[in-house]
């Protein structure tokens, strides 16, 4: 099976460290001179390019033959170097399925940008192939792109999210980049977000921390790099394919204009990297009781902060616990179940931790860590059983929903974990069936004794993440305030 398209890019990038993507805007009266043109900027570039990006219009402008030229030089793109059509595509049944045909298997290429306005059904022929890449215009960088992009959404459609830029009401390019991650089966959509505009690609990142976008607008258009990459790189550095097309195609060298901003890019990188690394310590103390999990690593740490704050799993206020207590803080990761992306993320998380322990069945407690376990049990490919709060008294009578043999082993997931307490009645249910338990593991550890408590009586607790982390996190972010900030730690050492 082909490579899917963002794993492909990613590799790219790796191999040669760029984030260049350069675009193919031939303004040429023939097809024969829009080719050639092409052709002489892709020899002259590819050792500098992440990819490239090739204007339908350009081509179809020039009739039979430019839509031949077009074919062409996407074929004459090295290999290993993704091509991704411009030609913003977005209709709905045939008529998507036939571009789909069009820019896949008739041009050759492996990613296209396409248009959101028709809902998400217009671009399903596009997602369905898992091998291509799919860029949603999401913001834009056109200087009328606010008119529609920018409204605010309200009523019926609108999904309230806690944000970590501001709270003005959720825009429409925002709600693209939000709906635009349940689209996708395959993880193959990205999106399209203007370099003129850097708040909104910081929001956009922060609805999307681990999506690809495609960043037009620096060069001819003005954009300014440096704070483009401030705003959009994904935690991980990469994230973003800066596109560059007339400040290349129009240089005396286009190599030289390519290298410098390859080199400029990088730099860019490298300095948002220094700076990240600098306030390291703040984010990466890990919680006291876990195996393995992601505050080994402070950028993925930083995509489950931004993460539970885009979904709204986590909540900043004065909530009435079911203690009776008054917490500052509320996480709710129910929520998870309306944001298919975040919740393989969060999967994945898991299965980093899982992956060390020794287990023949997973375990999920209900009611909130079900959705959870199971998009584990599809990550991993293990078997999920779980133990019912309430023993069916008809059919079967069974205590444990699933197949299972007593005497295998199941580890126990839950969402988060406070005391631990309430661990050890699922733990009594499963173990009474004759399983054993010998692991607890969370996403969150709310770090107000759990790991003791289990301990004590004989299980291993791993949490992907402690909330301190992620509380330090956050204010990093400017999700909180230092006023929020001290009032969740003075909560959390009571």
């Amino acid at each position: 099976m082909t490579e899917p398209f963002f794993d492909s890019l990613t590799a790219r990038a790796h191999r040669i460290d760029s984030l260049l993507c350069i675009g193919l805007d031939p303004r040429a009266n023939s097809a024969a001179a829009a080719r050639e043109a092409c052709l002489r900027i892709i020899e002259a570039t590819a050792q500098f390019a992440a990819a490239f990006k090739p204007n339908a219009a350009f081509f179809e402008a020039l009739g039979p033959e430019g839509w031949s030229a077009l074919r062409e030089v996407i074929a004459r793109v090295p290999p290993g170097i993704p091509v991704i059509l411009d030609a913003k595509r977005g209709d709905i049944a045939d008529t998507a399925q036939a571009y789909a045909r069009s820019a896949f298997d008739e041009l050759g290429a492996q990613a296209i940008t396409a248009s959101p306005y028709l809902g998400g059904e217009s671009l399903t022929p596009f997602l369905n192939r898992p091998e291509c890449g799919v860029f949603v215009l999401c913001k834009t960088s056109n200087p009328g792109a606010d008119e529609l992009q920018s409204l605010p959404v309200v009523g019926a459609i609108h999904e309230p999210v806690v944000r970590a830029i501001h709270e003005l009401p959720l825009q429409l390019y925002e709600y693209v980049a939000q709906r635009a991650q349940t689209w996708s089966r395959h993880d193959n959509v990205g999106l399209v977000v203007g370099a003129t505009d850097p708040a909104a690609l910081e929001r956009v990142r922060a609805m999307a921390p681990g999506l690809w976008f495609l960043v037009p607008g620096v060069g001819a258009q003005g954009g300014d790099l440096a704070a483009a990459l401030r705003a959009g790189l994904r935690a991980d550095g990469l994230g973003m394919l800066i596109n560059v097309s007339r400040a290349v195609a129009a240089a005396p060298d286009a190599a030289e204009a390519a290298r410098q901003w390859r080199d400029e890019i990088r730099a860019g990188v490298r300095s948002q990297e220094s700076e990240v690394g600098s306030r390291g310590s703040e984010v990466s103390s890990p919680a006291t009781h876990r195996g393995s999990g992601i505050q080994s690593s402070t950028s993925d740490l930083q995509v489950l902060a931004a993460d539970l704050v885009a979904s709204g799993c986590v909540r900043f206020g004065a909530f009435t616990l079911k203690s009776g207590q008054t917490s500052p803080i509320y996480l709710d990761l129910r929520r998870l179940v309306t944001y298919p992306a975040i919740l393989r993320r969060v999967a994945q998380a898991y299965a980093e931790i899982l992956r060390g322990l020794e287990f023949d069945r997973i375990a999920g407690i209900p009611y909130a860590a079900l959705p959870i376990a199971t998009a584990i049990s599809l990550e991993m490919d293990r078997p999920l059983i779980y133990p019912r709060r309430e023993v069916k008294d008809y059919g079967t009578k069974a205590g444990i929903e699933g197949v299972f043999a007593a005497g295998e082993t199941a580890v126990l997931i839950d969402d988060l974990a406070t005391t631990g307490e309430t661990k050890i009645e699922a733990i009594e249910r499963l173990e009474a069936a004759g399983l054993t338990v010998r692991d607890i593991v969370v996403l969150i550890d709310r770090e107000q004794g759990a790991g003791e408590y289990l301990a004590a009586r004989g299980y291993r607790y791993h949490a992907v993440a402690g909330l301190r982390a992620l509380l330090a996190e956050w204010r990093r972010s400017g999700a909180i305030d230092e006023r929020q900030h001290a009032e969740v730690e003075v909560f959390l050492s009571r």
